[in-house]
C-alpha cells in the first residue's frame, strides 16, 4: 500500500477528513443500480470506520471489508456498540466478524477476501497513487464474481492542482482499467465556487462521480 504508515498514522492521530459521518447518499441513491439481491455478497476495500457498511449490512446477509488500521475498525465496533468476535488469520489479519459483517485488518493486497457478487468503491481507488491503482484494480477483479458489479466512487481534478490522496482519477483512466467490461457513468457533480476545494484549496474544478461497473 502507500508506505502504510501514512495511513496508519493518519488514524492514530484522528486526521480522518476523508471519513463521513454518516451514510454516503450516492450510496442510498445509486446501489439500486447494481440491481442487488439481499443474498447478494458485498465487499469494502478500505473501508475504514464507514456509516456505508452498516447501511450495506441491512440490504445484504454477507458483507466483507478490508481496512489496513486496527484503529479504524475497532473505533467502527466501539461506536456502534457492536461486540465482535475476533480471530487471526494467518498471522497478518485480523477477522472482526459480528452479524453480516466480517472486516479484515491487515493489507489489502493479501486479505483472503472470497470473492463476492457486489463491490462498492467509494474512497479506495482515489485513496492510492497513480503508480499502485493498476495493481490495486487487477486484485480487485479477482475478487468479483463472474456477472458481478460495481458501484465506484471517483474524484475528477486537475492533479498538478492538488497533492493527494484523494487523487484524481478521471473518466479516462476508469475505462481504460475496466476496458473489458461494460462501464456506465450515472452521475457528475462539478463543485461551485463556494465549495471548499475550490474555496479554499483553490482548484480551479472539482467534481464527484458514480460509475456502475458490470463484469
Amino acid at each position: 500500500m502507500k508506505d502504510p504508515e501514512f495511513w496508519h498514522n493518519k488514524w492514530a492521530a484522528n486526521q480522518i477528513g476523508f471519513h463521513l459521518e454518516d451514510v454516503n447518499p450516492l450510496l442510498i441513491e445509486y446501489w439500486p443500480k447494481t440491481r442487488p439481491e439481499r443474498n447478494e455478497s458485498v465487499f469494502v476495500p478500505l473501508c475504514g470506520k464507514s456509516e456505508d457498511l452498516v447501511w450495506l449490512a441491512t440490504q445484504h446477509q454477507d458483507v466483507q471489508g478490508v481496512e489496513l488500521s486496527n484503529i479504524a475498525v475497532r473505533a467502527f465496533f466501539a461506536e456502534h456498540f457492536y461486540t465482535p468476535t475476533v480471530m487471526p488469520i494467518g498471522g497478518q489479519h485480523e477477522l472482526f466478524q459480528f452479524d453480516e459483517l466480517s472486516l479484515y485488518t491487515g493489507d489489502y493486497f493479501t486479505a483472503p477476501i472470497k470473492p463476492v457478487d457486489l463491490i462498492y468503491d467509494r474512497a479506495a481507488l482515489i485513496a492510492l497513487p497513480d503508480e499502485m491503482r493498476d495493481e490495486y484494480v487487477a486484485c480487485l477483479k479477482t475478487r468479483l464474481k463472474s456477472g458481478g458489479r460495481i458501484l465506484l466512487v471517483t474524484l475528477d481534478y486537475p492533479q498538478d492542482e492538488m497533492t493527494g490522496p484523494p487523487f484524481c482519477v478521471a473518466e479516462q483512466e476508469v475505462l481504460r482499467h475496466f476496458a473489458e467490461w461494460k462501464v456506465t457513468k450515472l452521475y457528475r457533480d462539478d463543485a461551485g465556487d463556494d465549495h471548499p476545494k475550490i474555496a479554499k484549496v483553490g482548484l480551479s474544478r472539482f467534481a464527484e462521480e458514480v460509475y456502475l461497473i458490470e463484469s
